[in-house]
């Protein structure tokens, strides 16, 4: 099994979501988040001050599946997250050793 993580901007979220369904991803967990890349942040005028915006909104996507899944869903959520311009994310690849699923004790790949 795999952890897919993706950094997106947030309002591709729905877009990422409906690929990784297509695919046949049933969960996936999403976090609100703050970061910067290459872009580092930018400038703004605010009631006449300027001041720097280092931390960027951005949405983390959280799924672990079979390694069967795993190109199929990157291909789906790079397609689906990308709109060509600077700040569109990351995709990052884990090894997830064990999976429990806490109401009923099943381990692996019946627990995701």
């Amino acid at each position: 099994m795999k952890k897919v993580e993706a950094i997106i901007k947030p309002f591709k979220l729905d877009e990422v979501k409906e690929a990784l369904h297509d695919v046949g991803i049933k969960g996936i967990t999403v976090t609100e988040a703050k970061g910067f890349g290459r872009q580092k942040g930018h400038t703004e005028l605010y009631r006449g001050a300027e001041y720097v915006v280092d931390f960027l909104p951005k949405v983390k996507v959280e799924v672990i599946m079979e390694d069967s899944l795993v190109e199929r869903a990157i291909e789906a959520i790079q397609q689906a997250a990308q709109t060509g311009r600077i700040g569109d994310g990351k995709i990052f690849i884990s090894p997830i050793e064990e999976v429990v699923r806490i109401r009923t004790g099943e381990k692996g790949a019946d627990a995701v």
